[in-house]
């Protein structure tokens, strides 16, 4: 009998240890890796790249951004935060190519011009990469639950940018041939020499050469927007884990998209970055 009434009483001092939380206010705060997974509804110009021959459905699902993240209690049960991360994915194609006599010079093969499928071993190569980089404060309320267990409520909000970059490659790249000058001929003052054909002399119109590959990149920057609801579970003293849901909010709007990070491209469509989003957490601290 005395067993029992020892075995009961041991609980129940857990038990309530375990759920009198105290309710004063509590310092403490925490840093560690952070990975973000996104379920995007969409990427920025899936429609384009399928031009291209590319299955925007390739790209990796959901999205994921490697990232840091770190807490900090302020007054209360209110803490603040940080968070910072970039992340990409790509795809490619090697596509087949026929060969035909462009006899109107119009680009397209017409009805009775000759053609061939091009059996050399020179195929392009085209990639694309979409890539999301973001730094972002947040502001959560904590609830505790447990002794060692926390819910919060809470929302990160800070700056992002997105970028989509299309890699056409024909052929092995070489070191020296990458430093060649598209254009003509560089002295040593710098000065570039040109060359045309007598027909354009009188009025040239400076245009690149053949160069083995072409790059072209846009991006954008948005405000990221992100309310989640997060666990977080105090494993040992100084280790933690914790667990976050949310929904990722971010709007490009029209116009807002450039090439190579300095041309506008005023005709660029509005996009959406949104999804359903889960981050992990393995923290250092309290």
């Amino acid at each position: 009998m005395k067993n029992i009434v020892l075995f009961l009483t041991l609980s129940s001092s857990l038990l309530m240890a375990q759920f009198s939380y105290p309710l004063e206010d509590f310092l403490g705060g925490g840093i560690g890796y952070s990975p973000m997974y996104i379920k995007l509804d969409s990427i920025p110009g899936s429609s384009d790249l399928m031009g291209l021959g590319l299955n925007p459905k390739n790209f990796r699902d959901p999205f994921v951004i490697h990232g840091g993240e770190g807490f900090a209690h302020v007054t209360g049960r209110w803490r603040i935060g940080g968070y910072a991360g970039a992340g990409g994915t790509s795809i490619s194609t090697v596509p087949d190519i026929i060969i035909f006599q462009d006899d109107d010079e119009d680009g397209v093969l017409d009805e009775g011009e000759n053609f061939k499928d091009y059996t050399n071993f020179f195929n392009p190569t085209i990639e694309a990469k979409f890539t999301i980089s973001m730094g972002a404060a947040s502001i959560e309320y904590v609830m505790p639950l447990l002794q060692d267990l926390e819910l919060s409520a809470g929302a990160l909000m800070g700056l992002a940018r997105a970028g989509i970059a299309v890699d056409q490659q024909s052929g092995n790249p070489r070191w020296g041939t990458i430093f060649d000058n598209a254009y003509g001929t560089m002295d040593s003052t710098g000065t570039l020499y040109y060359g045309v054909s007598a027909n354009e002399y009188n009025e040239p119109v400076i245009l690149p050469g053949s160069i083995p590959g072409l790059m072209r990149d846009v991006s954008a920057t948005f405000f990221n927007f992100q309310p989640y609801v997060a666990v977080k579970w105090q494993l040992l003293e100084r280790l933690g884990l914790r667990i976050s849901v949310g929904f990722n909010k971010g709007t490009i709007p029209a116009g807002n998209w450039v090439l190579n990070g300095r041309t506008k491209i005023s005709d660029s469509p509005a996009s959406s970055i949104q999804g359903a989003s889960f981050r992990t957490m393995l923290y250092i601290g309290l």
